[in-house]
């Protein structure tokens, strides 16, 4: 495990990204088939050749995982998961059956699973699954009764309280499906407890389920005062998946609970102090041990990198290839030019010579031109010029001077009967001009006016600047922040418009229905649906409440960078109390970012590396999944946390029912699979001793084997007297019935 966040660290947190060593990557860890189990024979013929009628099967059925075995062994033969799948195979017409880990073995068959318990419990649901699983166990440990018949007896593990209704039928399975000659019962951590020689005490056993706490007194348990906390490992590994999917709602990769429960077991654990070290986590001292990266699978997209040789000669390739369109482009505007220049001479030719000549001629020499009277021939002559002389000074390098000459009006002020055809023609004209001429002139004295009342605000405003300083950067400020706002406005919208179920984006999916509808529901008309959309200059709108939202405007194309950026310099400039740090690049930057050390850790985040994209970092959830059980408010869950239902049991229960406490509490035993957790043991203790009167004698302590000792613990108690007397016959069940129990001090009682 890392180092406590309120431990001192060498590592400051200033560091540049330079300096930070390699990330540790954490490969996701998830159940899988393994290897095929062949049956084992060898321990059944051990059995039938001792014949001493003290060896048992021994089942500790777990919701997690069923362990079977030989009472004569030191561990279970058998760790398989309570899972079952079958499907048919319709093309080879048979149907095949998986129990346990062979289930991930194929992959019709994960998608037919069904588990023998029932969701956070640890009652059995499923009577079918339930069945198959024991048929798995029986086959593997080399059973071949005849008729199908179970000739061992059975010890099996239950759930503390557990249904009379579950356990008859478990029953009736195992003498009629099985025909086993007797059938015990007894509860798992009371087993672990006897195992490791445990008389009087407090049993914590937190599991995959729930989490129970019994009292025992000289070997017998006082289930009256027990208490179960409806949290365990399996709680745990769905909270931790929900704040991930929480964390990363994009997340490309597959995440589900059977990677959380390996995430819980390498990566979390207890604080010491859960509210101090909190306060910490995301300091950037530190945090690169803290945090811990999880790296899933993905594709990265290969990129071909070229030697230097190669992108030189590249790049020489290209300056050629320029180098010869320029070329081109060059021979192509000479060619043009001379062109130009030779139909600029013809048509200088053809002034001097039509100057001579009839009108009759005249009309001959431009009909054949295709231009209708001297003043197109002498408009063909200027432009000619013109585009010539604009292309020598472009070549040369120099800025193009354009002629501008005073246009002739003259005609306008001459009466219509006083002019021929083509001298109408020519007034229109020089009707059309002059009306472009004053729009031009508007145009540019609108211009001017602009360019002088941006003059006039900026002198206003140094002026206001100068005689009220204070007033002046307080508008800046209030500037700045409705700016601020309307980004974060922005940002916020189009994050609700990427959420389907945001109210934003539910307006913009009506707008889109209503416009689809063949009857759209704006601007109808009685009498008819006629579409008239568009008659009403409002009804464009809608197309920017598509595209961006409801609420928008034009101020959504402002350049908003720009405007804030102007802003900060001027306060950067004139405000003394406004410095670099209060800029908004710098409030913005990752390295000062509480949600940057949340999602990425301390190194910058590149949203285009497929790798980074596929990575998981886990910081506060480490210790904030396991403090579930010490706060289940956390998680939401109304109960009290398992250090207040042991004070309550020890100060309150015990007492008041005569029983002294005192030996209860030099004996505080941990087990269950929940309580490998780091620190786990010492959380409790310190919490409790907060709740007991001082000088209070208590010792904790964890079994040796908190997995694993119920089923040794089960194993140990079935070749002894009580067993024998806890142990219900075939002909007892025959006689009184599958809801028939025999108590004993490591079972549950009969209801």
């Amino acid at each position: 495990m890392a180092p406590s966040a309120t431990e001192p660290t060498s590592t400051q947190a200033t560091e540049s990204q330079n300096t930070l060593p390699p990330p540790h990557l954490y490969l996701p860890r998830e159940t899988h088939f393994e290897k095929y189990l062949e049956s084992q024979p060898d321990g059944y013929r051990k059995a039938v050749s001792q014949l001493s009628g003290n060896t048992a099967i021994v089942i500790d059925n777990g919701s997690s995982t069923t362990r079977a075995g030989w009472s004569f062994e030191e561990s279970p033969r058998l760790n398989i998961a309570p899972i079952f799948s079958r499907y048919r195979d319709r093309k080879l017409g048979k149907t095949y059956s998986f129990v346990g880990a062979d289930v991930y073995s194929d992959t019709n068959a994960r998608g037919h699973m069904r588990n023998a318990f029932e969701a956070a419990s640890g009652i059995v649901s499923n009577w079918d699954v339930m069945e198959s699983i024991l048929d798995y166990v029986f086959l593997k440990l080399g059973i071949d009764g005849a008729n199908g018949s179970v000739d061992m007896p059975i010890v099996m593990t239950e759930a503390v309280a557990n249904l009379p209704y579950s356990r008859k039928s478990m029953t009736e399975i195992i003498f009629e499906c099985y025909s086993a000659p007797s059938l015990a019962y007894g509860i798992d951590s009371l087993f672990s407890y006897d195992y490791n020689n445990g008389k009087t005490g407090l049993v914590v056993s937190s599991s995959h389920s729930s989490t129970h706490l019994i009292p025992v007194l000289n070997s017998k348990a006082i289930l009256s005062q027990a208490t179960r906390l409806n949290w365990g490992g399996s709680q745990s590994a769905e909270y931790l998946l929900k704040l991930i999917r929480l964390k990363y709602p994009t997340f490309p990769g597959k995440l589900n609970s059977s990677q959380m429960e390996y995430a819980l077991q390498d990566h979390c654990y207890l604080s010491k102090d859960y509210d101090l070290e909190l306060s910490t986590y995301l300091d950037w001292t530190g945090l690169e041990d803290r945090d811990h990266i999880i790296q899933y699978p993905y594709t990265e997209e290969v990129v071909v990198q070229k030697s230097e040789e190669e992108l030189a000669r590249i790049a020489e390739k290209r300056k050629e290839s320029g180098r010869r369109l320029q070329e081109q482009a060059a021979k192509a505007r000479l060619e043009k030019l001379i062109r130009k220049e030779q139909e600029l001479d013809y048509y200088r030719d053809l002034q001097r010579k039509i100057a001579n000549e009839s009108k009759k001629e005249v009309k001959r020499l431009l009909d054949s031109e295709d231009m209708k009277d001297e003043a197109a021939l002498e408009r063909t002559i200027k432009e000619l010029d013109k585009s010539i002389r604009k292309a020598r000074t472009k070549d040369v390098g120099g800025e193009v001077e354009e002629e501008v000459e005073e246009p002739d009006f003259s005609l306008l002020e001459v009466p219509d009967d006083q002019l021929d055809e083509a001298g109408l023609k020519q007034k229109r004209h020089q009707r059309l001009m002059k009306s472009n001429h004053e729009a031009r002139a508007r145009a540019k004295a609108e211009k001017e006016r602009e360019k002088a009342r941006v003059a006039e605000e900026k002198r206003i405003d140094e002026e206001k600047r100068e005689n009220d300083l204070e007033g002046w950067l307080q508008e800046r400020r209030n500037a700045r922040a409705e700016l601020v706002q309307k980004m974060k406005d922005r940002e916020r919208l189009k994050a609700d418009l990427g959420n389907r179920k945001s109210l934003a984006s539910q307006i913009r999916m009506k707008s889109i229905a209503n416009l689809a509808s063949d009857t759209p529901t704006k601007k109808r008309r009685r009498g008819g649906d006629d579409d008239n959309f568009g008659a009403n200059d409002d009804d464009w709108g809608v197309y920017r409440q598509i595209a961006v939202g409801e609420g928008s405007d034009d101020d959504e194309e402002e350049d908003f960078s720009a405007n804030l950026k102007a802003l900060e310099a001027d306060l950067l400039k004139y405000d003394p109390e406004f410095t670099d740090q209060h800029t908004l690049d710098a409030q913005t930057d990752w390295t000062k970012s509480l949600v940057h050390a949340f999602l990425r850790g301390p190194r910058p985040f590149d949203h285009t590396s497929q790798q980074e994209a596929h990575q998981i970092h886990l910081n506060v959830e480490r210790i904030r999944v396991p403090e579930v059980i010490f706060q289940p408010s956390i998680a939401g869950l109304d109960q009290a946390g398992i250090v207040e239902i042991a004070a309550d049991i020890l100060t309150q229960r015990l007492p008041g029912s005569g029983v002294p406490h005192e030996a209860f509490l030099q004996d505080i035993f941990l087990t269950g699979g929940n309580v490998l957790f780091q620190n786990f043991d010492e959380r409790l203790r310190e919490g409790l001793r907060a709740c007991l009167p001082a000088g209070a004698p208590l010792v904790t302590r964890r079994a040796k084997d908190p997995v694993l000792d119920a089923w040794k613990g089960a194993a140990r108690w079935a070749g002894g007297s009580a067993w024998r007397s806890a142990a219900v016959s075939r002909e007892e069940y025959l006689e009184k019935g599958g809801e028939y129990l025999k108590e004993h001090d490591l079972g549950n009682a009969y209801s």
